[in-house]
């Protein structure tokens, strides 16, 4: 048979306690158990909260207040640059020139059409590469001084 541990064999008849676990902080914030410890007596500390359900920070206990909008607003500009309307007239009368559609010089810069849109309609931010490939395949300058 086996072999086990070295020694005499002994049981332990030391005494094991099991206890329940402490109640969570929830559980001891519900009316029922608050309730039941008013009726046995029991102490109850009641802490107000400083600013409790409020969405408002005064300006006393964090120093001057900075929103997130005023501090962009400071570093960054406000608008980006759009596309100018000479360069929206130059797409335009140029695109119409060679008889294209939006659609197909979009495709022949490999870009969206929506592109080619904001483009002519000015809401475009100006991109240097798109304006080179429009350049090229409209056949008109649009960047530079001699526009």
């Amino acid at each position: 048979m086996g072999t086990r541990g070295v020694g005499p064999i002994t049981q332990d008849w030391e005494p094991v306690v099991l206890r329940k676990q402490n109640p969570k902080s929830s559980d001891l914030k519900s009316t029922k158990v608050v309730n039941n410890a008013m009726r046995t007596g029991a102490p109850i500390e009641t802490v107000k909260k400083h600013d409790a359900g409020t969405n408002k920070k005064t300006s006393s206990s964090a120093g001057p207040v900075v929103y997130a909008r005023k501090l962009d607003e400071t570093t960054e500009p406000a608008a980006f640059e759009r596309v100018g309307t000479e360069v929206r007239a130059a797409i335009q009368k140029a695109r119409l020139e060679k008889k294209m559609s939006q659609a197909e010089l979009a495709k022949q810069i490999n870009e969206r059409v929506q592109v080619v849109q904001e483009y002519e309609s000015g809401k475009a931010v100006p991109n240097q590469a798109v304006l080179a490939k429009m350049e090229r395949v409209l056949g008109v300058k649009l960047r530079g001084k001699g526009k």
